[in-house]
């Protein structure tokens, strides 16, 4: 069996489809070798092309963001990149429900809202529990 040496083109294709995000057996199937010897074989070029594909797609996102032309990539780039989160706040319709007056519980049935109920729990010591005869 002759030993795989993959040609200039080759490896050109490679790197195009590893920046295209092509899966790696994909690749190899195209080329018409099995994956371990495409990764043996072209490791520089899939992890270049890889590298490379982010960069360009990283430096158009960032034009696109510092232009102001496209809000959607400035947002995604604050969130991607600078940690910015949606912050979702909820706050508790009422504090305690023997409080709401009849026109607040009929205001709440009828917009389908059902209020949080209370659950008291004791805790009971088993020790103290079988003391008591529980």
């Amino acid at each position: 069996m002759r030993r795989y040496e993959p040609t200039a083109e080759q490896r050109r294709t490679v790197k195009t489809m590893a920046g295209f995000g092509v899966p790696h057996e994909d690749i190899a199937t195209f080329l018409g070798i099995d994956a371990k010897t495409l990764r043996k074989h072209c490791r520089e070029e899939l992890d270049r092309g890889t590298t490379e594909a982010n960069a360009k797609v990283a430096q158009s996102l960032f034009q696109m963001a510092t232009q102001g032309k496209n809000v959607a990539a400035a947002i995604f780039w604050m969130k991607a990149r600078a940690g910015w989160r949606e912050k979702v706040e909820i706050k508790p319709v009422f504090d305690d429900p023997e409080q709401l007056t009849d026109a607040q519980l009929e205001a709440i049935a009828r917009s389908g809202r059902v209020p949080a109920r209370r659950i008291e729990v004791q805790i009971v010591d088993e020790a103290d529990a079988a003391k008591e005869g529980r």
